[in-house]
């Protein structure tokens, strides 16, 4: 086996060694003179859609959970991945097993040890047909020995490759080699849960007084529509280098409102309002930032309803979309125009040459004509069509332009239609739309965290693509010493049969405190850890 990690940063044992009371007036490491009120309060776009790792499906609740439960591994505040559960581990040098070993300080909100054991009941959780889990293709992509019998239902969740050798060390079998194995399990579906209070309190176990984690805070308030709040977990193993004393999530549906109240001092952080981005970078650029991010926007074809199913319906509408009016006029802080569905900064991955890219939009424009034109389309027989999107305004613009782009090109007829969160997710599974906003964010910086999505059996696959020849080229990868060849044919055939139509790579516009510090802008996955962040006098 080779060690393939570090142990804990000398600069974080030093701050753990510290008491409360050392920094209660002056950060640890920085000096900065600290607020006496240690509260951060941001904004929510929706009700998250739960706070159980195993059953998490958005963005928004995986930062929750990340403060809620702590996983083997963490992030710092480049995206580098740090101790978490797990001190240290190893990996055999064909890349096939890996052995955690566990902290024997880490603790349950109620006391409790966590163990290896939590974490095989969890991993066995995510993979069993009966959680229902919405990620559990992350463990098959995670190539966890008889995931995908298990998800299937052909194997019991006993045989899960996940095995305690004792109370703290942790062993995990794959059935391909998986050198990037460590980055998966910083991922929230994996992050372990407890046995004893699931069983005894049912759906019932994450309500506040009944939720027991193992993270930096516990949850002590939970409003449905409203607010969420989660304050320090003293049992947690680096309390003592916590400085946010308690968290509060508001759940603020307008954009406009939101940047108001954050301008009133009772956000600290909150997102740009479409088409505002550069008004308040010079009206206030200590507090108005930008930062790139690895997810994609995309609108995703139903392939399994006409004329949907039609290659040239979906590659004209692809087409008629003018991604820098939409990257740049509409959002304008800093995304940019998208042709592929993996963002170019992700690692490792190299962007397949694209004929479609490189024509002008008036180009694509004619060539959608006339694609859709053989679809039997045009001005004096529409197409018609619906737009489903989750509530959200920069999402109600999107798509008020792309239906007037396809009008005006193409004499497409769009209808637009919003539901809420919860409602949209069910509605986009079903499927039961035409044309449906999404946006895809990775679980970790690789390639395959965007493209395995695409594969025929993903539960994530919404337009319902199915194609052999990708299955087989993703399958391919994982064993492969460099899979992002087979990354970029991947994307090509993304390119040819257009399942989605990418229209932008993200970039974080949010407009943050001055005074809060700690955000971890360098990180391009985004994913944040309260306990790192701290708020300096003011």
């Amino acid at each position: 086996m080779k060690v393939i990690t570090k142990t804990i940063a000398a600069g974080i044992i030093s701050v753990a060694m510290l008491s409360p009371m050392a920094y209660a007036k002056k950060h640890p490491i920085t000096g900065e003179e600290l607020a006496a009120n240690q509260t951060y309060t941001y904004r929510l776009l929706d009700e998250i859609d739960s706070l159980d790792p195993q059953l998490i499906e958005g963005v928004d609740a995986s930062h929750v959970a990340r403060d809620l439960f702590e996983g083997l591994v963490n992030q710092d505040t480049d995206g580098n991945l740090m101790p978490g559960v797990a001190q240290r581990w190893v990996a055999t040098p064909d890349n096939m097993s890996f052995r955690f070993y566990l902290r024997q300080n880490a603790k349950w909100s109620n006391g409790d040890p966590v163990t290896a054991h939590d974490f095989v009941y969890a991993w066995r959780r995510l993979a069993d047909p009966a959680t229902a889990s919405p990620y559990s293709w992350f463990i098959e992509i995670m190539n966890v020995e008889n995931a995908s019998a298990i998800v299937s239902g052909e194997k019991e969740p006993s045989t899960l490759g996940v095995k305690a050798v004792d109370d703290y060390t942790l062993d995990v079998k794959l059935s391909q080699p998986m050198p990037y194995f460590p980055k998966m399990v910083a991922h929230t579906s994996t992050f372990p849960v407890n046995q004893k209070v699931i069983e005894k309190f049912g759906a019932d176990w994450t309500k506040p007084g009944n939720m027991v984690g193992n993270g930096a805070y516990v949850l002590t308030e939970y409003v449905v529509n409203e607010r969420s709040v989660r304050e320090r977990n003293k049992y947690y193993w680096n309390n003592d280098a916590t400085i946010i004393d308690k968290v509060v999530a508001m759940v603020i549906n307008d954009e406009n409102q939101a940047y108001a109240r954050f301008k009133a001092g009772e956000v600290m952080k909150t997102d740009i309002p479409a088409g505002q981005f550069q008004r308040l970078l010079k009206e206030n650029p200590e507090e108005t930032k930008s930062m790139p991010q690895l997810c994609t926007y995309y609108y995703n074809f139903n392939m399994t309803r006409a004329p949907f199913d039609d290659v040239r319906v979906r590659q004209a509408l692809s087409y008629a979309i003018d991604r820098d009016v939409i990257a740049e006029r509409i959002l304008g802080a800093g995304q940019t125009s998208a042709y592929v569905f993996t963002p170019p900064k992700t690692n490792g991955f190299v962007t397949p040459d694209l004929a479609w890219e490189h024509m002008t939009q008036k180009e694509r424009d004619q060539k959608a004509k006339e694609l859709l034109a053989e679809a039997g389309f045009s001005k004096a027989n529409p197409l018609k069509l619906a737009i489903l999107y989750n509530t959200s305004e920069d999402h109600k613009k999107i798509a008020i332009a792309i239906s007037q782009m396809w009008k005006q090109k193409l004499g497409v007829d769009a209808s637009l239609e919003n539901l809420e969160w919860k409602t949209y997710l069910e509605t986009k599974k079903l499927p039961d739309y035409d044309v449906s906003r999404a946006g895809w964010c990775g679980d970790y910086n690789e390639a395959s965290t965007f493209l395995t999505l695409m594969m025929s059996d993903n539960a994530q696959n919404d337009s319902k693509y199915k194609n052999p020849q990708y299955d087989a080229l993703m399958k391919e990868s994982t064993g492969m010493a460099d899979p992002n060849v087979n990354y970029t044919q991947a994307e090509q055939l993304l390119a040819r049969d257009m399942p989605i139509a990418p229209i932008y790579h993200y970039a974080e516009d949010i407009a943050i405190s001055k005074y809060l510090k700690g955000w971890p802008y360098n990180n391009i996955e985004q994913n944040i850890y309260s306990k790192d962040l701290y708020i300096i006098a003011h």
